[in-house]
């Protein structure tokens, strides 16, 4: 399996805006096992997603389809940045299948 988890930056006061794209652009992501977008108690601002995919190759993949490069287009505006992305290797837990490989 192939995690990310990252934190982003609404502009100020686009933080809901932001969600409700990336909420909406989720759905049925080839090789997606897990998207989970959280908002940050300590920062009205932030945005924190962990993801979950089968592979590196899928979540490279999903970045090419028309929704997702719709969805990318249409919350560019309500974006401040990126503060950190980091790469994981998830094992499995809960709501994931084993992550041995034998």
């Amino acid at each position: 399996m192939y995690g990310l988890i990252g934190k982003m930056r609404a502009a100020r006061g686009q933080r809901d805006a932001v969600m409700d794209v990336l909420r909406a652009s989720t759905g049925a992501l080839p090789g997606c096992l897990s998207y989970i977008v959280a908002t940050d108690p300590a920062d009205a601002d932030a945005i924190w997603v962990t993801e979950v995919w089968t592979d590196q190759a899928s979540h490279k993949a999903s970045l090419q389809l028309p929704e997702v490069q719709a969805a990318i287009a249409k919350a560019r505006p309500f974006i401040a940045g990126f503060e950190f992305q980091v790469e994981t290797n998830p094992v499995g837990g809960f709501g994931l299948p084993d992550g041995k490989t034998g």
